[in-house]
């Protein structure tokens, strides 16, 4: 099954999401939604539009957004000039 997680620079949700998933062996690939613009449009179509990250998407389902319980999540904030 095909794991990714869209996250954000120095966004602490994003750090133990991504380190719960590397301690359970998980292979998952892992996208800047900050920073790289494509990438940010395709978690919020997948997301229906949540900007919250960490965003799981597993097989192109989204999972879930934010982390712990109850979750928690860091914003992204839209590239305007791809809007």
């Amino acid at each position: 099954m095909a794991l990714v997680i869209y996250t954000k620079p120095h966004c602490p949700y994003c750090e133990k999401a991504v380190e719960y998933f590397r301690n359970a062996g998980r292979v998952f690939s892992e996208y800047d939604a900050q920073n790289d613009p494509a990438r940010q449009r395709e978690m919020l179509d997948i997301s229906g539009g949540d900007t919250t990250v960490p965003c799981i998407v597993e097989d192109g389902v989204h999972k879930g957004s934010g982390w712990g319980d109850p979750p928690r999540g860091c914003t992204v904030v839209p590239d305007r000039a791809s809007m």
